[in-house]
């Protein structure tokens, strides 16, 4: 079962609209007085309920979609929680919603079936061996839970207290930005990778020509983007700031480090492209 793509998609499809239902009962118990605790609590309850599922199968790779698939669905039950549509929560919609779209069909592009998990995950469990367990639970499942709560925590908080001004366009600018940045980089990696004789090369045309991590560079940008735009509406809000910054080192610390280890023991010549391109943000050729 688990080798058929289509049954597994399926089972992945089941997992989240279940994992929703736990999330939106688990926020109508409101354990405590406060809007943005409770949507925290419920989206951790959402979060434990994959971790299990991924248990039960044996693949913490069933988490993956969480990333993209969480923050539309937390943004549009806070509006209707809150019953407000006007230009701002609009824009934030399209915004989050086109990173969201491009982000997940990528996923699913590149989901082979319940029987492959993300190699990082397997590393960890090679590692880890008896403590894998609460690193899979904390590691792989909370933290990124968290990242992206703080990060989409500027838009829950315009869409409660906040009114629309024309200066959020410029917040909105920069998701449509960075959104684009990622399509078009997976679009030229995925072109790239089709040939067989590109398997032990290093992409270096495109956007990978100036970055060598563009599509993390537009994930990072993403967050930037949603904080800009509620900034713009209220400059007291400018605490908010943590989740974009604690998105921006889980990439620079965590996920570009244990990447590039990987790269640099079968890509050619790697470290030459290290050396001459940047790591992040979309820069000139050395």
């Amino acid at each position: 079962m688990k080798q058929n793509r289509i049954i597994s998609f399926i089972i992945i499809f089941i997992t989240y609209i279940l994992a929703l239902g736990i999330g939106i009962l688990t926020f109508n118990v409101n354990l405590v007085n406060n809007f943005f605790i409770n949507v925290f609590i419920a989206d951790i309850a959402a979060t434990i309920f994959v971790f299990i599922i991924g248990l039960l199968f044996k693949n913490a790779s069933i988490y993956d979609p969480y990333w993209s698939v969480a923050p539309p669905v937390i943004l549009a039950l806070s509006a209707t929680y809150f019953n407000v549509i006007n230009i701002g929560t609009i824009l934030l919609f399209i915004a989050i919603g086109y990173w969201s779209i491009r982000l997940t069909l990528n996923w699913a592009y590149t989901f082979k079936n319940l029987n492959y998990q993300d190699w990082r995950y397997s590393m960890f469990k090679e590692k880890t061996k008896g403590l894998y367990p609460l690193v899979n639970l904390f590691g792989i499942h909370i933290m990124p839970t968290l990242v992206v709560y703080f990060a989409i925590l500027p838009a829950l908080y315009y869409i409660k207290n906040l009114d629309y001004k024309i200066y959020n366009l410029i917040g909105f600018i920069v998701c449509i930005i960075a959104a684009t940045i990622q399509l078009i980089s997976d679009i030229q990696v995925h072109k790239f990778r089709k040939l067989a004789t590109n398997r032990s090369k290093s992409i270096r045309q495109g956007l990978w020509k100036y970055s060598r991590h563009p599509n993390y560079f537009g994930e990072v940008l993403m967050w930037w983007g949603i904080y800009i735009f509620c900034l713009s509406s209220d400059i007291n809000s400018w605490l908010l700031f943590i989740g974009a910054l604690l998105n921006t080192l889980l990439f620079i610390f965590i996920s570009i480090p244990l990447q590039e280890k990987r790269l640099i023991t079968y890509k050619e010549n790697y470290k030459d492209y290290m050396k001459k391109t940047s790591v992040l943000v979309l820069w000139f050729n050395k």
